[in-house]
């Protein structure tokens, strides 16, 4: 129990947002030590609603607020102290922002009388991030005369920051705190009946619906007379509720291209291999669609890309229809031909579309070619293992040995315990679970594919495991290391994370890029390749964290607590040429 009696204002302040933030549905606190939070800190740590977890890096914080507002919907707040502090925030801001995840960052500041005089720890902190936050408030130091204004704010955050307006987000509350900075609140100012949030706010991206006559001009885009025309689906994250993704590629005919992460793969008509398959001229030939449906955020593969700008400027083009489901503009290669802003758009299409509308053959020709691509990939990869020294059926199961970076991303992809969570670390791990990993219906993918950066996939992990599911982080040894702050306390959390990192020493994916045959080997590694020398699993003991290692078995008990760490090594140069085989496999078997 704390020992403060004497209240202050400042505490009563705190003890109302935190209190306005538990009516809203906030159940968590990512909190780095300092003291300007003290007021907030306080008042989080005493409200037993509200899950606390304190990390010692600010990074790690908000990053893991950020897993949390990936896996749940919902916004997490993550506090720091005044100064250099909030500045470590930044690039998890700006992940929220580019993947519209709700965020609630507290940067304490010191008082407006302390600013612009030298004073220790103060930096200019007013609009911090710019216009990566959704909104911003800095309400000044608490007074007693605007008690009227702090739940409202409160809940205005929360309101913000879940997208009420379209989109959600991060925001940023600049709260600026005077001595004393410990101290107990007086009586909370009322807030409304039951434990009702101050406001009840309807997001318009849960409601917003097709219009009949923008779903009658869907309906002819993607059809023709009684028939629908040649086309492919292409889903990511934000898709939309998978069901009616599948729903429409039946009704029409049409393939379905998607990653893990827009839990769109596991359906009849979800093509798998699209980007070894998008590699062979005479597949992409005679697949060419008439339209394409672009479903919410942008897949890992380059190739994807590329083939979108062909089909959208081949003669005839192809008509791209992009869906999103909140306000971003998403059109990176500039192919868009008509752009729909609303998640009822399948919906609104599947109502208005004709019954016995005569299905197109394209998903046939897609399927076809996918199950001699995943024959062919089988194949190489049991080739592959048993040169390696094992042989038969158990060769993948075990890696055989040395195991590659594609059967260890398949690995864990069909390792998650059902209902668990897999977060990947962009760079390599994504691209070798989008391309290779097998169909799962049952785990959640996440990964920080906003701004694309490796930074903080640990703690991204240990947010979506605070929600209490089972999950697992599939990272490479760089990113590892940038985030080897997430490793501190890390194995007194109460949660099921398991970290497979893959250690081929160095930057694995400037090996794939021009950047490998254009420069000297010598100035590659000096530049790319940057080899770290670093003892990773001892790193992970140093933490007094379980180092266990590879192939990863399942736990006696999934959901029980724990962390455990298996760092697998791997050779860059190597992984390349198995990539440049894996192709040459599926392109035979096409008849390239």
């Amino acid at each position: 129990m704390d020992r403060v009696t004497e209240t202050t204002v400042a505490a009563t302040f705190c003890a109302t947002l935190v209190d306005e933030w538990v009516r809203a549905g906030v159940g968590l606190a990512c909190v780095a030590p300092g003291s300007r939070s003290t007021p907030l800190a306080l008042a989080l740590a005493a409200e037993s609603r509200i899950e606390v977890a304190v990390f010692t890096d600010e990074r790690s914080a908000a990053f893991a607020a950020l897993g949390h507002g990936l896996a749940t919907g919902r916004p997490a707040v993550v506090l720091c102290t005044s100064g250099t502090a909030a500045t470590h925030f930044h690039a998890a801001v700006v992940e929220a922002d580019q993947s519209s995840v709700p965020l609630i960052a507290c940067t304490a500041d010191r008082p407006p009388e302390l600013w612009d005089l030298g004073a220790p720890q103060t930096i200019d902190q007013t609009r911090l991030y710019g216009p990566s936050v959704r909104f911003f408030a800095q309400p000044g130091v608490p007074d007693a005369a605007t008690a009227g204004t702090w739940r409202p704010l409160a809940s205005r955050l929360v309101a913000e920051a879940e997208g009420w307006s379209g989109r959600p987000g991060p925001v940023q509350a600049n709260l600026s705190f005077r001595d004393p900075l410990v101290g107990a609140p007086a009586d909370l100012p009322p807030g409304r009946p039951g434990g009702a949030p101050w406001y009840r706010v309807t997001p318009t991206r849960a409601v917003a619906r097709l219009d009949n006559d923008a779903a009658t001009d869907l309906v002819a885009l993607l059809t023709h007379g009684d028939r629908a025309r040649a086309g492919v689906i292409v889903a990511g994250r934000g898709a939309g509720p998978n069901h009616l993704v599948w729903a429409t590629a039946a009704v029409l005919g049409w393939p379905v291209l998607a990653d893990h992460r827009s839990g769109c793969r596991d359906s009849s008509h979800a093509v798998t291999h699209f980007d070894a398959l998008l590699r062979s001229e005479p597949f992409v030939a005679a697949a060419r669609p008439e339209v394409v449906l672009r479903l919410g955020e942008p897949l890992a593969s380059k190739v994807l890309g590329q083939w979108l700008t062909a089909v959208a400027t081949a003669d005839p083009p192809a008509h791209v229809v992009a869906v999103v489901d909140d306000s971003r503009w998403i059109d990176p290669e500039l192919v868009a031909a008509t752009v729909v802003a609303a998640p009822g758009a399948l919906a609104g299409f599947l109502e208005a579309v004709e019954p016995d509308i005569k299905p197109a053959p394209t998903a046939d020709l897609w399927l076809d070619a996918d199950r001699r691509a995943a024959a062919a990939i089988s194949r190489q990869l049991h080739t592959e293992a048993a040169a390696g020294g094992a042989a038969g059926d158990e060769v993948e199961a075990t890696g055989g040995g040395a195991p590659s970076e594609v059967e260890i991303a398949r690995a864990v992809v069909a390792g998650v315990p059902a209902g668990g969570a897999l977060v990947v670390s962009s760079s390599m791990p994504v691209r070798d679970v989008e391309w290779y990993g097998p169909n799962r219906s049952d785990i959640d993918v996440f990964s920080n594919r906003g701004a694309n950066g490796i930074d903080g996939v640990i703690a991204t992990g240990i947010g979506v495991a605070l929600t209490g599911r089972p999950t697992t982080v599939l990272v490479g040894d760089v990113a590892f290391l940038h985030d080897s702050s997430s490793l501190a306390a890390l194995r007194h959390r109460p949660i099921t994370l398991d970290v497979v990192v893959i250690d081929n020493d160095g930057g694995g994916i400037f090996s794939f890029l021009p950047q490998a045959t254009q420069v000297t080997a010598d100035r590659f590694e000096q530049l790319f390749g940057t080899p770290h020398g670093t003892d990773l699993a001892a790193l992970a003991r140093a933490h007094g964290l379980t180092v266990v290692p590879w192939p990863l078995l399942p736990r006696p008990d999934p959901t029980g607590p724990g962390v455990r760490v298996c760092v697998v090594n791997t050779d860059r140069a190597a992984n390349v040429a198995l990539h440049g085989r894996l192709t040459a496999s599926v392109l035979d078997a096409l008849g390239h």
